[in-house]
């Protein structure tokens, strides 16, 4: 199975993507989520994939690409595509038309209406979806509330503490909100007030 595939955009578009490596070009189907998130055309970039080997691809030898730019992305696919009656593009649309983060909350918290609101899935699929998904999403959910949670504190921390050293709350609290979306893996207080010190 091919893992990742890096290197020069060639072409992107809503429904794909094509990156250029070792003068191969490969053309993966993405979804809206991660075409919003891709670069320039000409940089380099790197998506995670799912190799789908199908007799009835439109593909001579009936292999599909699909990319994605985060695991959590890919997962959730590769999940949605477990259940019976999701097909492939059915699961792409469900992730073009909900983020990672909404689709694991609905699916966690039983809302079978959020799916529903998406082209082409009925109640019965949207059922499926919650009844074979809940007991591993919903794990997952809680552990995103308690790191939401964990970001929430360290952030209000660190904004006190820059308020103190005698910047503008203001654009304390948007310094400290632009480096906690550019970069998850903060979580310190220490860490905040570095970063910011070095913007403000």
């Amino acid at each position: 199975m091919i893992y990742f595939i890096e290197g020069k955009l060639i072409e992107k578009n809503p429904a794909y993507a094509i990156v250029e490596t070792g003068g191969i070009g490969y053309f993966m189907h993405i979804s809206l989520n991660t075409y919003s998130k891709l670069g320039e055309l000409g940089t380099v970039c790197r998506l995670l994939t799912y190799m789908a080997i199908k007799s009835e691809a439109a593909t001579p030898v009936g292999v599909t690409l699909y990319g994605f730019l985060s695991a959590e992305e890919r997962d959730l696919y590769i999940s949605l595509i477990s259940v019976n009656g999701v097909g492939a593009n059915t699961a792409r649309l469900i992730l073009s038309s909900l983020t990672t983060d909404e689709a694991i909350s609905a699916i966690a918290n039983g809302q079978v209406t959020i799916f529903e609101r998406v082209k082409g899935i009925g109640s019965k699929t949207a059922q499926k979806i919650i009844i074979d998904l809940k007991s591993k999403y919903t794990k997952i959910a809680i552990q995103q509330d308690i790191l939401s949670n964990v970001h929430n504190t360290n952030k209000e921390e660190a904004l006190s503490g820059l308020v103190m050293l005698g910047f503008n709350k203001t654009i304390a609290d948007k310094t400290l909100d632009k480096i906690i979306k550019s970069d998850s893996d903060i979580r310190s207080v220490e860490d905040l007030i570095k970063r910011a010190l070095k913007i403000l």
